[in-house]
């Protein structure tokens, strides 16, 4: 079994902003239901053990809630720093443990990861992912994906060996072309990173789709499921949308079985 657990399901500055009082940031304030973590994913899996994707700075946050003191791979998409906030506080963890951690991640991302902290591969084992990996059972491949106006990121592909289901985990994306857009068809299951229900500035000043563009999407590409993360203060989980109903918002803390 495998499960899917969203630790972190907001955008680059996370959900309530220390300088907003509107709607969204005032209840994650409250009750939490908004309350986003940086975007990061946690797969539980019998074989693979705690696999991690991504390590923003939220990353020790994350760790404690889910009451785990080590993770066993981290799998990375690229070098912004809300994906990579976090590899210091893991270093020094792997550092005081007395053992390597190790991060698998495409080469372009590990020479921008290593050019801004050298000392990283002291404590951590950086291998590439150019070509697919094995986590467990699952075949994992990355391909690169236009981030818009922030460059590029890559995205995650997982089939299962045995039962064939397929997953993607394509958090920062915007614009993709045909050819990035083909390992997006006909999946089991899709998570798709939208900042925004609509976002209202210029396209060329954009980095991630918005709900709206998600909705068109997922038309075209036909996944049986879709949920969405790396949200902003603009989306409500509260609120009803009328999301098609194969398609739903994160909430730090849920979960997939599969």
């Amino acid at each position: 079994m495998t499960r899917l657990i969203f630790r972190g399901t907001g955008d680059s500055m996370g959900v309530p902003r220390i300088y907003c009082d509107c709607d969204v940031c005032s209840e994650a304030r409250e009750t939490g239901l908004n309350r986003r973590l940086r975007s990061s994913l946690h797969i539980w899996d019998e074989e693979a053990g705690n696999v991690w994707i991504d390590c923003g700075p939220d990353f020790g946050e994350q760790l404690e809630a889910a009451n785990l003191r080590e993770i066993d791979t981290l799998l990375i998409t690229h070098a912004h720093f809300d994906h990579i906030g976090g590899l210091v506080e893991w270093a020094d963890a792997c550092r005081w443990q007395k053992k390597k951690g190790s991060a698998y991640a495409p080469s372009e991302v590990i020479l921008e990861i290593l050019d801004r902290f050298p000392w990283l591969s002291n404590h951590i084992h950086f291998q590439t992912f150019d070509e697919p990996v094995s986590i467990g059972k699952w075949m994992a491949a990355s391909w690169r994906v236009h981030h818009g106006k922030n460059g590029y990121a890559y995205a995650f592909r997982f089939e299962h060996r045995d039962t064939g289901f397929k997953w993607v985990y394509c958090s920062d994306s915007i614009g993709l072309t045909d050819e990035q857009q083909k390992p997006l068809a006909n999946l089991d299951l899709l998570i798709l990173g939208t900042s925004f229900y609509h976002e209202p500035f210029a396209y060329e000043t954009r980095s991630v789709y918005d709900v709206v563009e998600a909705i068109d999407l997922i038309n075209k590409w036909k996944p049986k499921h879709t949920v969405l993360t790396h949200m902003s203060h603009d989306i409500d989980a509260g609120k009803d949308y009328g999301l098609p109903e194969q398609l739903q918002l994160a909430v730090t803390g849920m979960h997939i079985e599969i």
